[in-house]
């Protein structure tokens, strides 16, 4: 289930999309837009919280508070239910399709009377909407593809929220009396971008008590078959989850066969069978005898197939058997590699913590360093100055030494505009300890011109890193159009390094795009994109991509020591004195 946090900061983007639809104004819109990510970032549960405490959130006004207490109080806020009688269900619908937006939306329904995404390509095809101000011949190409991207999502969800449930499920099902194990499988445990839906595997001798707490689970709403080796349930939102329970002694080949994934599990049974032997969610047996031969851990079972254990982000067939057979698997990054954090944001711009608080955050996760890297001004929403930037620079300056080891490095996080400039002077770049240059606009240029700007930002000698380089938002906005290729080439060349965005909504670059640049020696960055001090745990996400790329420790340069990190940092900038 969602904690109360996440469940308000929906509804306050709800919100906010309807009064864009209503046209209440953009900046009432905007100010329920930031309370949401404030709410969303913020540590405490906001059930815990009173109305005065929850107007001491950044963001949090006196209306905004009165209905979040309304909401928690009765679960429904009856200006939102007001707001959403006024708009059709139809249109409400539409603002599903990633491109359109609520205004595109009411002016279909109100022109052509469509109110589904059937109707919206029936007029597509039709030509209905080619006299509609506003929908010429690139902005319909947008709608069909973000339908395209709609569709493709087949209802799959984000890895984080999946992971949340699975977690869960997982946490509640180990309490119960006889429970030996309880773990997720499947493609959470492979930590997939998105999940389709989720698998628990527990051991026991008897099934009957853990299927019986699985269907009570409070976040079960639907119990859809029941039996004693396997359960089925729906949540709310319309996730199913799979129990299913073995005997302790075929843990190991029960975890194997339903972590998967599909294509990796026939690679093992080709090798079972050409052993004589024969692979299945029970164990590994002689296939003549029938005699087991290992099941009770997956080392057990790897082990007797000739091979050693395969981490399972590595497990999609892509190459990690041929791999584990020559002894040539990578030793995978991980979590506690990391030393610091390279890309975060505080409220000078579109953060929602103080300065004070996100250093306090990186400093208790143990980091080594923790840079602050606000927008600059080509962002004018952000309203930065150098004045502002400057005063930030002498704050973190005068905060040196207070949260023991950890250093803190000055940033920004610079717009890439369409030519591939960015902003500020080249004397102003040299002065800051790190540059990130991210696109943040004009998505729709051809793949040419694309490529030319992120080329031409990988050659500026003041960017040390690419963030969230193909821009994409899952379920939202696929990647813009460029030569990965050619820019990974340009990055590997100048020595300029790829942000692994971790935010769950991005996790960009892709698992498949990191094992293209890695074969260019592209460098790489697992950074946590932190608008709120919350968010500075999203790194686990990118670690995961990272993992699921094939990627070492020495490929990620927030890993490095500080003083092999500054040369990084230093070599770039003297490319450009």
């Amino acid at each position: 289930m969602a904690r109360p946090n996440e469940e308000v900061e929906a509804l306050l983007r709800e919100y906010a999309d309807l009064l864009s639809i209503t046209g209440d104004g953009a900046f009432k819109q905007r100010a329920y837009e930031r309370a949401a990510r404030a709410i969303g970032g913020h540590p405490t549960d906001v059930a815990t919280l009173d109305t005065k405490a929850l107007r001491e959130i950044p963001g949090v006004g006196r209306s905004i508070a009165d209905k979040v207490a309304e909401y928690l109080r009765t679960g429904r806020v009856a200006a939102v239910e007001e707001t959403r009688a006024s708009i059709p269900s139809g249109v409400r619908a539409l603002l599903d399709i990633p491109t359109l937006g609520p205004k595109k939306a009411m002016t279909l329904y109100r022109e052509l009377g469509v109110s589904s995404v059937d109707e919206l390509m029936a007029a597509l095809r039709d030509d209905r909407v080619a006299g509609l101000r506003g929908f010429g011949p690139k902005a319909r190409e947008n709608i069909e593809h973000g339908v395209a991207v709609l569709r493709q999502s087949g209802g799959r969800i984000r890895l984080d929220v999946a992971l949340g449930v699975a977690e869960e499920a997982v946490a509640r099902l180990s309490e119960v009396p006889g429970c030996e194990r309880c773990a997720c499988a499947g493609s959470v445990r492979r930590m997939r971008e998105t999940i389709g839906d989720i698998d628990v595997l527990a051991a026991a001798d008897d099934p009957e008590p853990l299927m019986a707490a699985f269907c009570e689970l409070p976040l079960v709403d639907e119990v859809v078959s029941r039996g004693r080796k396997k359960t089925t349930v729906r949540t709310a939102e319309g996730l199913q989850l799979d129990l299913r329970v073995l005997a302790a002694d075929s843990w190991g080949a029960g975890m194997l066969y339903f972590t998967g994934s599909k294509a990796h599990n026939i690679r093992l049974r080709e090798i079972a069978v050409r052993k004589k032997l024969k692979l299945s969610e029970y164990g590994l047996f002689d296939a003549k005898t029938g005699r087991k031969r290992a099941a009770r851990t997956e080392e057990q079972v790897y082990r007797r197939l000739g091979l050693p254990w395969i981490p399972p982000t590595l497990r999609e067939d892509r190459g990690e058997i041929a791999a584990a057979q020559r002894h040539e698997l990578p030793t995978l990054v991980t979590e506690r590699d990391l030393r610091g954090d390279l890309h975060s944001h505080t409220d000078l711009t579109d953060g929602v913590a103080p300065l004070t608080e996100m250093v306090a955050a990186a400093a208790a996760r143990g980091y080594h360093y923790y840079a602050v890297t606000d927008h600059a001004p080509e962002l004018r929403m952000q309203r930065m100055t150098r004045e502002k930037a400057l005063a930030q620079r002498a704050r973190l300056r005068e905060m040196a030494g207070r949260f023991g080891r950890l250093k803190l490095l000055h940033g920004t996080e610079l717009n890439i505009d369409e030519h591939g400039e960015v902003d500020w002077p080249a004397e102003f770049l040299a002065e800051f300890d790190l540059c990130v240059a991210s696109i943040h606009s004009h998505f729709e240029l051809d793949r040419d011109a694309q490529t030319r700007r992120l080329l031409r930002a990988c050659e500026n000698p003041y960017v040390h890193v690419i963030g969230h380089p193909t821009t994409r938002k899952l379920g939202r906005r696929t990647g813009i159009d460029i030569d990965l290729d050619a820019v990974f080439a340009a990055c590997a060349r100048t020595g300029t390094a790829l942000e692994i965005n971790s935010h769950p909504n991005r996790l960009d670059l892709d698992d498949e795009q990191i094992l293209r640049a890695r074969t260019h020696g592209v460098r790489f960055a697992i950074d946590s994109d932190a608008h709120a001090p919350t968010h500075l745990d999203h790194v686990r996400f990118g670690v995961a991509q990272a993992q699921r790329g094939w990627l070492t420790k020495d490929e990620v340069i927030n890993t490095w020591p500080l003083t092999r990190l500054r040369r990084f940092l230093d070599q770039r900038g003297k490319r450009g004195s």
